[in-house]
């Protein structure tokens, strides 16, 4: 037991090393497509899901949870999001003899908008479009009843236009439950990975990272080298720690409480707080999150529906952003269906 308790501080202590010289630098992190949370059950419950999650939506919020429910199990979620954005994501997950195994995979996508430049002051009657993309591949094993870990390998692509930027992150998971009154400690260290940077040929020469401070034409096209090296930029790794318990739970029905910290490298500490009634095959939940410049609420429900071939989850939630949200149709609506077999 000692070795999983000491586990548990490492993974406590080793974000705090990593974020200890970083703060919140508002619009510093790219990717920013990795911090819209998939699956509407636990959007539901205002995100305080780390401690919460058991199932295939854990390859997004907390490898671990993958080791918790012995099923295969498919995932699908579709996010309207805001500015007519739409987020999709589907994953695979099958349980082996050596653990549960899962692919997964994203893309967030919009439609064209209008190319405008500063000669023209206005639209130049081209257009352009934005994608991301993520998939990865994730593990999890429950080392005993009540410690389990994982982990999931990302590959990251975002296209702006015609330019494109590649790379890799990590995330690492644990869930620790106490087995009284289902209390569980959820940890999660959310896209660990290098700097980005995209490579630009602003002059047009097939050259990049020039040297432009030697006044030397080095590539021997007539003009001073232009190219300089690219800003490289952070993605947004995130650290989460959260509890959650059972408030109740007798006669078919139960009520579930998390609390939950955030912590993330281009924003202060966020709180999440969520809740989530359960009668029968019907649930029912609410959150609050803390900490953003306008704290937000979230609400949704959902039904589970066994038939011949899965049983299925079928959820539903909504999000509100204060002062942001425009009316109840502009603002972000999730709906995720999950299959057990």
């Amino acid at each position: 037991m000692k070795k999983y308790i000491w586990f548990l501080l490492v993974l406590i202590i080793i974000p705090g090393l990593l974020l200890a010289d970083v703060f919140a630098k508002t619009g510093t992190a790219g990717l920013q497509f990795l911090k819209i949370g998939v699956d509407a059950r636990a959007i539901g419950m205002g995100e305080a899901y780390v401690a919460v999650t058991d199932d295939i939506s854990s390859v997004y919020w907390n490898p671990a949870g993958l080791a918790l429910k012995m099923q295969n199990q498919i995932f699908v979620s579709h996010t309207e999001w805001i500015a007519g954005i739409r987020y999709e994501f589907l994953a695979y997950s099958m349980v082996t003899n050596y653990g549960t195994f899962a692919v997964s995979g994203g893309l967030l996508h919009m439609g064209y908008m209008d190319v405008t430049t500063a000669e023209v002051f206005g639209p130049t009657g081209e257009t352009f479009t934005c994608s991301d993309i993520v998939s990865g591949i994730t593990y999890a094993n429950s080392f005993t009843e009540k410690f389990a870990f994982g982990f999931s390998v990302k590959y990251l692509r975002e296209n702006l236009d015609e330019y494109a930027v590649n790379g890799v992150s990590i995330d690492l998971g644990s869930i620790y439950n106490t087995q009284w009154k289902n209390l569980t400690i959820g940890m999660a260290l959310r896209n660990f990975g290098p700097d980005l940077k995209y490579d630009l040929d602003n002059d047009g020469d097939g050259d990049l990272d020039e040297d432009p401070f030697d006044l030397l034409d080095n590539d021997g096209d007539g003009l001073i080298d232009e190219d300089r090296e690219e800003v490289g930029f952070k993605i947004p790794m995130n650290f989460s720690l959260g509890i959650a318990a059972d408030l109740y739970r007798e006669d078919g029905q139960s009520l579930i409480g998390s609390v939950q910290l955030d912590n993330c490298v281009d924003r202060r500490e966020t709180y999440n707080t969520g809740l989530e009634y359960k009668l029968g095959t019907f649930k029912l939940r609410g959150g609050y999150q803390i900490g953003f410049d306008a704290a937000s609420y979230s609400a949704g429900f959902g039904f589970t529906i066994p038939t011949s071939f899965a049983v299925i989850d079928l959820d539903y939630s909504y999000s509100n952003f204060g002062d942001l949200t425009e009316s109840f149709i502009k603002t972000p609506h999730r709906l995720s269906m999950k299959f057990y077999f």
